[in-house]
């Protein structure tokens, strides 16, 4: 059974940076694929961020130069850099885990954190 559990969302001002943790068990994140959604007030659930089995990244328009994906092996955790915040960015952010990067959405979910940025 797949389980991802995100941590180190929270309240900060515009301009501000969090990091967003995901730590997995029930799969292995250098051989799958992991990424972020997020889904603010009103808005469709987007993907922000994802990485390949191969460390290749890819990012949302909205977010990039500002995100950062990354992954530690040795942890099975994949994590999300945001710098630069923007009260556009306030959401859940949620993590997900699947075979491929176009299979991102169609996998395993995680809880989801909430990202509160002020103006």
């Amino acid at each position: 059974q797949v389980q991802l559990v995100e941590s180190g969302g929270g309240l900060v001002q515009a301009g501000g940076s969090l990091r967003l943790s995901c730590a997995a068990s029930g799969i292995i994140f250098s051989i799958n694929a992991g990424g972020w959604y997020r889904q603010g007030p009103g808005k469709q659930r987007e993907l922000v961020a994802g990485i390949s089995s191969g460390g290749i990244t890819k990012y949302a328009d909205s977010v990039k130069g500002r995100f950062t994906i990354s992954r530690d092996n040795a942890k099975n955790t994949v994590y999300l850099q945001m710098n630069s915040l923007k009260p556009e960015d306030t959401a859940v952010y949620y993590c997900t885990a699947a075979s491929s990067y176009s299979r991102l959405g169609f996998g395993s979910w995680g809880q989801g954190t909430q990202v509160t940025v002020s103006s």
